[in-house]
């Protein structure tokens, strides 16, 4: 119900368009791969925290289960 209130979900076609066209003429051609990559570099290393995150959670349940 807020997102409709305030107008907020996520963009359609032609709002994609504009939106990949602003970035083409902020960044310019050369330098969108170098941002692709620094982005794809950005979400591998939080997937990495993430399942070390998730590992360490799952070892503490395990050792306390243990102790239990």
């Amino acid at each position: 119900m807020l997102n409709f209130i305030l107008g907020l979900g996520m963009p359609g076609g032609m709002e994609m368009i504009w939106i990949l066209g602003a970035i083409l003429l902020l960044f310019g051609g050369k330098k969108i791969p170098e941002l692709m990559k620094g982005i794809g570099k950005g979400i591998r290393e939080f997937n990495n925290a993430k399942s070390n995150v998730k590992k360490d959670i799952e070892e503490g349940m395990k050792e306390d289960k243990d102790n239990a």
